[in-house]
């Protein structure tokens, strides 16, 4: 679904695109035809305090057997690639940290950071030998300096893991729970992670339908 529009700028690589891929009542989303990045202009963003508001919802924690056993689809091809005492940062690790306590368990030391529940800036000025971000990247307003950012503090020979839902084509997007979530404004693609791994020069894995781990070179 495309028409033309008024020009926008893709939030990863800011390329100005006039194509909108989708339309609801609430919003219109835009696709990179550079990067292909599906993304919400700004002016469809919520507000911090709304954003906040719908955070705050989540029932996660490191009680919850249902989300530990979601977190292990990231957790367990991770794992295996890190060496004995890696250390590493839990990108957006929410009201309920687990991520981090899972490979605490597992002899690794591991940093929390969140921009509402533990914001701790000085944590994105080190370097790591692993990053996670577990459904963390469909949230971002500028997800080319926020991505950036955790590409500089990964070392070389680090390993960089996203969970997030990639998107499809245009009728599977329409039909799409995810795009209904109104804190999420950036659907990432197997095109657009393609994209930035040509960009940061480095390996990308595909792992089930929404984990990918970048390796840096």
């Amino acid at each position: 679904m495309t028409q033309n529009s008024d020009t926008e700028i893709c939030s990863l690589c800011r390329t100005e695109t006039k194509q909108i891929f989708y339309q609801d009542k609430y919003r219109k989303y835009f696709q990179c035809p550079a990067c292909d990045l599906i993304f919400v202009p700004p002016k469809n963003f919520l507000s911090l305090k709304e954003d906040k508001a719908r955070y705050d919802l989540h029932q996660n924690s490191p009680q919850d057997q249902g989300y530990r056993q979601f977190l292990s689809r990231l957790f367990i091809p991770l794992q295996e690639l890190l060496p004995p005492g890696s250390y590493g940062l839990d990108f957006g690790s929410g009201p309920g940290p687990t991520l981090s306590l899972m490979f605490e368990a597992i002899g690794h030391h591991i940093e929390i950071y969140d921009y509402f529940y533990a914001p701790n800036h000085s944590l994105l000025k080190k370097k790591y030998d692993f990053i996670t971000a577990s459904e963390v990247v469909e949230h971002l307003h500028d997800p080319k300096k926020e991505l950036d950012t955790l590409w500089c503090s990964l070392k070389t020979g680090g390993v960089l893991g996203i969970m997030t839902k990639l998107a499809l084509d245009s009728l599977s997007f329409s039909r799409w729970h995810y795009k209904n979530d109104l804190t999420h404004v950036c659907f990432f693609s197997k095109n657009t992670f393609k994209w930035l791994a040509a960009f940061w020069q480095a390996e990308v894995t595909f792992i089930d339908k929404d984990v990918i781990i970048f390796h840096k070179k």
